[in-house]
């Protein structure tokens, strides 16, 4: 039989509500049947970690009953002494003699000193049987506390007013009403509930330390880069998509042989938009993107390192589906072997080896795919292990005249541009220029402009030039001027070796 997460919700919420109304025997009563359909839906769980979750969920609804019990328990010694001289009509601190006169505890009408007897509750003190009046004190006492302790004691009203048990019946009707109206409501919100509950990772052992520094450093939820930010590199987009994207919007058909790549290394010369492509893939496919850095998963302490390794790849499959990019992989998993090599370092590689090994066996559900995404400007520095494990290996050039000129393009969005300027003729001139190369051109030429106007001034005269005198469109002769300034950041020599490797290793 399936458990439903609402309904033990609902009588979570019961338990806790008689609870605080101080009906302790009804509390306990729900609270141990939560307790039973939480031990049935543990049976049913497969997940190590949502199966930790519900057990963290359980140990705390038997403290919560711990409790209730105990304070039923301590209010019971209580009830005890009280009742019982209520009942017999003294005061607390009135001393109670070992015999009394029967007549005293028997409906008459007065007292042994010639008092009138109290006036008597029917719902209270309904008339004695015969059978009762000769020894009536202890089976009323009995009675009376039976009631107590089941809860079926009559409602009574105000002081000096019956309780009007109709009128009590009517108020429980229209509650059972007003509770089934909303029934509906609260299922849906209490879900709700639980799913952004569910959506928090919570670490099996004492490692919630180590994962609130791995959740504020790298975890973002919307990287917010599209593919339309990213100029050129279409057929590294195609890989990409097909490697990533399409897995998550055709599942079907990613199954089996046809499994989802579960590591992509992009390589290339610096500034060429790796980080960008990993953003946009986290972007168009809705993934969580967690950006690594070698700094992120090193410590101080022995041990700690790997244990972030594992944390990372345990969030990112709790978050799943969900985007592992690790920039200059090759600072955190080079060669291994070497004299150089430290034994700290070592361990951080084979844990983050394994680890990738791993993540192949979720492959086949596409709501818990993980993609490894790695960048790198020195491939021919990677561990052969790590490169067989980034099945997918795909060059990222410097890009070409189009290319270029649509990085001016998208550079200069936000900048007056005259309308003698040709961008293509400047995209000519920047060959051999990379991505970032071309942005610093743009930044570069958009100053030009205020260089002008400043020089020769005054810091007081420079703070009192308006705007509009400095935000003028920036000249052909600007970019000329810019791209004598700013030369390439990537030799022929360098162009030669990644296409040396990728000619080896390149799996594109």
């Amino acid at each position: 039989m399936a458990v439903s997460i609402n309904e033990i919700c609902e009588n979570t919420k019961l338990a806790r509500e008689m609870a605080l109304t101080g009906n302790y025997d009804t509390s306990g009563v729900y609270y141990q049947g939560v307790v039973q359909q939480i031990h049935r839906l543990l049976a049913s769980i497969v997940d190590v970690t949502r199966k930790a979750k519900w057990q963290q969920v359980q140990h705390q609804i038997v403290q919560e009953f711990e409790k209730v019990k105990a304070t039923s328990n301590t209010l019971q010694l209580f009830k005890v002494d009280s009742h019982t001289e209520r009942l017999l009509g003294t005061s607390c601190l009135s001393y109670e003699e070992p015999t009394r006169d029967p007549a005293l505890w028997s409906c008459g009408t007065s007292s042994a000193w010639g008092q009138p007897a109290p006036p008597r509750d029917p719902d209270v003190w309904p008339p004695l049987t015969p059978s009762e009046q000769k020894n009536p004190r202890p089976q009323r006492i009995q009675q009376k506390m039976q009631q107590n302790r089941t809860g079926l004691r009559k409602p009574t009203g105000p002081p000096g007013k019956k309780s009007d048990t109709k009128s009590a019946g009517k108020k429980d009707d229209k509650k059972t009403n007003k509770k089934d109206d909303t029934n509906k409501d609260k299922s849906e919100s209490e879900k709700t509930d639980v799913e952004v509950e569910d959506r928090k990772f919570e670490p099996a052992g004492n490692d919630k330390d180590l994962v609130d520094v791995l959740e504020r450093d790298i975890v973002q939820k919307n990287p917010n880069i599209r593919w339309d930010d990213i100029a050129d590199l279409h057929e590294a987009k195609r890989l990409l998509e097909e490697a990533v994207v399409l897995p998550m919007w055709m599942p079907e058909f990613f199954k089996g042989i046809r499994r989802p790549w579960k590591g992509v290394l992009m390589v290339g010369p610096p500034g060429t938009g790796k980080t960008m492509l990993a953003k946009a893939v986290a972007t168009e496919c809705g993934t969580t993107f967690f950006n690594v850095s070698s700094s992120t998963l090193t410590s101080k302490y022995r041990g700690e390192s790997e244990k972030l390794v594992r944390l990372l790849f345990e969030m990112a499959r709790f978050y799943a589906p969900s985007t592992i990019f690790i920039d200059e992989i090759d600072s955190l998993c080079s060669r291994r072997g070497s004299e150089s090599e430290h034994e700290a370092s070592r361990r951080v590689k084979s844990e983050l080896l394994v680890q990738m090994d791993g993540i192949s066996s979720n492959s086949d559900d596409p709501s818990k795919v993980v993609m490894v995404l790695a960048a790198t400007n020195f491939p021919w520095d990677i561990d052969e292990a790590l490169r067989r494990r980034l099945e997918k290996r795909i060059y990222i050039p410097l890009p070409n005249d189009e290319g270029r000129e649509a990085l001016l393009k998208i550079n200069l969005r936000e900048v007056k541009v005259d309308d003698s300027v040709n961008l293509k003729q400047i995209a000519s001139k920047l060959a051999g220029y990379s991505g970032a190369d071309i942005t610093n051109v743009c930044r570069d030429a958009s100053m030009m402009v205020m260089r002008k106007k400043i020089a020769g001034l005054k810091p007081d005269q420079i703070r009192q030039l308006p705007k509009e005198e400095l935000d003028l469109p920036v000249s052909a002769e600007d970019f000329d001027e810019a791209v004598e300034r700013c030369n390439k950041s990537v030799s022929q020599e360098d162009l030669e070796k990644y296409e040396k490797w990728m000619g080896e290793f390149g799996s594109s």
